[in-house]
């Protein structure tokens, strides 16, 4: 049988018609708002259209300083209000926070939990009040209240609509807080990296001149040094190229973390790229009676690439796979050609890499051995050279290792022309 509706009780259905609405509306603009202000006004706007009154409140928890403090009023400014503190125990806000229930009170000024210094510092007399806790997860977060009901009295349910906001909009609170917080991070974050890039420009900036006033004394006293003092000068020479070496890998970082480092691809036979490569590299295996093994074949395997940059970025790992080889073993440099990319590989019988590394290896001065007590030297930044000069060129890197002391091979793909 069709419930009958009498006339009567239409205006109060459209009522809540009308708020349902409204309180969906809300709930989709919270979703979709990040600024906590925006967020703060939107609430207490709302909350007094609904529940029609003079004005609402937001007290947030500080958990700093355990204290309830305003965030937001309808009508008032947020700084004025932030100066006062609201005590928890001794306030209706608090007594709402603590005992995470609802509290309707009619007659608000004659209440002894009442908080004068509120009133008198904004000018404002309450005389009803209805607040709610805003609940997030199985915490509360703060105290949404509405204030001077403008017909009548607050009653059950402008307290189930006023909960309903409060919900909504704890989460929404919530969610801004932790993008702030993230935004925050990632800005200190970029800073730190900013610092950092800067340092490592200036000190490969600054260093060359007097390395460079070494290597060319070096050079001369060279030329002119007999016995004992010939080994002594080729030491400084060795300690200076060394040094050289590391300067170059600053500059290049900072080149790829700013993105000024200019690629020039042209169309060459890959295995051109691993000569000029290996060139680079055998004299320093050869010091260390590692025996160089190419697997590569003689057909021409056609890549589109920057070869000065690629060369770079293969003795770095030709280089890493070196500084962890036992002496008198083997690295293998291959090359094959699969489809629309080349498969470049450098693989060692060397001291491995532990699984769980294998990623953070490309990370900046990252090393596998802790600092103090590390057999290996170099700054960390190969191998993210490496891969940033590949990457950018379209192609992509990765180790594989079995664990350590089991070898390591780093497998590189380029496109091919």
């Amino acid at each position: 049988m069709a419930k009958i509706v009498k006339t009567g009780q239409l205006p109060q259905l459209e009522g809540r018609s009308s708020q349902l609405l409204k309180l969906v509306e809300l709930s989709v603009t919270l979703n979709s708002t990040l600024d906590l202000d925006e967020l703060l006004q939107l609430i207490t706007a709302t909350a007094t259209e609904l529940l029609e009154c003079e004005a609402a409140s937001i007290l947030l928890y500080d958990e700093k300083n355990p204290r309830l403090f305003f965030a937001a009023a309808t009508g008032s400014d947020p700084a004025q209000l932030a100066e006062i503190p609201v005590p928890i125990d001794s306030s209706l806000a608090g007594t709402i926070f603590r005992t995470n229930k609802p509290l309707i009170l009619n007659d608000a000024g004659q209440d002894p939990r009442h908080y004068a210094p509120v009133s008198e510092h904004i000018k404002f007399k309450t005389k009803t009040l209805l607040g709610v806790p805003m609940p997030i997860k199985d915490q509360v977060m703060g105290v949404l209240e509405a204030v001077n009901k403008q017909n009548g009295n607050f009653n059950e349910q402008d307290s189930a609509v006023l909960s309903v906001i409060a919900a909504h909009a704890a989460i929404a609170i919530n969610n801004a807080r932790l993008f702030k917080a993230r935004q925050q991070a990632l800005e200190k974050v970029r800073v730190t990296n900013s610092i950092k890039t800067n340092f490592l420009s200036l000190a490969s900036h600054e260093l060359r001149t007097p390395l460079s006033i070494i290597l060319g004394y070096a050079t001369f006293l060279q030329e002119s040094a007999q016995g004992e003092s010939t080994d002594h000068v080729n030491h400084v020479l060795a300690a200076a190229s060394q040094m050289h070496s590391l300067l170059d890998q600053m500059s290049n970082l900072t080149l790829l973390q700013s993105d000024e480092m200019e690629l020039k691809k042209v169309k060459l036979p890959v295995q051109n790229i691993l000569n000029f490569a290996l060139d680079e590299i055998k004299y320093t295996a050869a010091r260390r009676d590692l025996q160089l093994v190419l697997a590569f074949q003689e057909e021409s395997i056609p890549v589109n690439v920057d070869p000065e940059k690629t060369t770079l970025a293969l003795v770095n790992l030709l280089n890493n796979a070196i500084r962890f080889s036992h002496q008198k073993s083997e690295i293998t440099l291959g090359a094959v050609s699969q489809g629309s990319q080349v498969l470049v590989w450098v693989q060692d019988q060397g001291s491995g890499i532990p699984v769980d590394k294998l990623q953070k290896v490309f990370e900046e001065f990252y090393q596998v051995e802790p600092p103090n007590t590390r057999h290996y030297n170099g700054l960390g930044i190969g191998l993210t050279i490496a891969k940033g000069i590949i990457e950018a060129q379209g192609g992509k890197v990765w180790a594989e290792s079995e664990g350590k002391g089991r070898g390591s091979t780093f497998k590189v793909l380029l496109p091919a022309s």
